[in-house]
C-alpha cells in the first residue's frame, strides 16, 4: 500500500522566513505572523537559525545605561516586540517597565503569556506612533527593520518618543543597511543634532544561518 501523503505538512523555519521577507503589504505581514506565532520561538532557536539578536540587544542596552538609568527603573518601549524575545531577555537582566507594540495580535498574545510587559498594543510602525513625545528612557527594535517590514522613517518616531539622554537600540540587516536608506536616515538625524551615533557594528543576528546585522546604538541628544 502506498504511503498516504501528509495533508498538513509542517512549515519549516526557512519557509516562514522566506514568506516574511517577501510579504506583500501589512495585511499579508499581519496574517503571516498571526499564523506563525505559536511556533515562532521554537523555529528561531533551531540550530539552523540560532536567533541571538534579542539577547545581544538586551545586553547592549544594559551596557550603555548610565548609573542614573538603572534597568529596573527606566521605561522601555519594545517596538515590533513580536512574541517577546527581547522583553524576556531584558526582564532577565532586571527590567521592570517594558511596553510592547507589534502589528500582529497573535504574536502579542504569546508575548502576554510571558508576563514581562506592563502593556501590549497592536501598532502599525509605518504610521506615527501613538506614544507621547519624551515618554521612554529607551527604545528597542529588534528583527523589525528588515526586508518587507518597516522602513527607515520609523527612526525619527523612535527619537521623538525617547527622552533626552535616552537610548535607541535597533538591528538592521547588513544587506539593507545602505540599500533601503537606514544609514542615510541615521546620518540625517545625526546631522540635525537629534542623536549621537554611538555604534553600528555588524555582528551575529541569526547566527546559525550566517545572517548578520548592524546593532545600531543611538543616544538621543535633543
Amino acid at each position: 500500500m502506498a504511503a498516504t501523503a501528509n495533508k498538513n505538512p509542517v512549515t519549516t523555519n526557512i519557509e516562514w522566513l522566506n514568506r516574511a521577507y517577501s510579504a506583500k503589504g501589512l495585511t499579508d505581514l499581519r496574517s503571516l505572523y498571526d499564523e506563525w506565532a505559536a511556533s515562532y520561538d521554537t523555529d528561531l532557536v533551531q540550530p539552523n537559525q540560532d536567533y541571538v539578536a534579542p539577547a545581544l540587544a538586551a545586553a547592549t542596552l544594559a551596557k550603555h545605561l548610565g548609573p542614573e538609568q538603572p534597568l529596573d527603573k527606566i521605561q522601555i518601549l519594545d517596538a515590533g516586540c513580536g512574541t517577546g524575545l527581547v522583553g524576556a531577555a531584558l526582564s532577565k537582566l532586571g527590567a521592570k517597565h517594558i511596553s510592547g507594540i507589534d502589528l500582529s495580535p497573535g504574536m502579542l498574545k504569546v508575548a502576554g503569556n510571558l508576563h514581562v510587559y506592563t502593556n501590549l498594543d497592536t501598532t502599525d510602525l509605518s504610521k506615527p506612533l501613538e506614544e507621547g513625545t519624551d515618554t521612554f528612557d529607551a527604545v528597542t527594535c529588534i528583527g523589525t527593520l528588515t526586508h518587507a517590514h518597516v522602513g527607515p522613517e520609523v527612526l525619527s518616531e523612535f527619537v521623538r518618543v525617547t527622552k533626552k539622554d535616552g537610548w535607541i537600540v535597533a538591528t538592521v540587516l547588513d544587506d539593507i543597511w545602505e540599500e533601503i536608506g537606514y544609514r542615510a536616515e541615521i546620518d540625517k538625524l545625526v546631522a540635525n543634532e537629534k542623536v549621537k551615533l554611538v555604534s553600528a557594528d555588524s555582528g551575529d543576528y541569526r547566527r546559525g544561518a550566517g545572517v548578520s546585522a548592524r546593532m545600531v546604538v543611538l543616544k538621543v541628544i535633543a
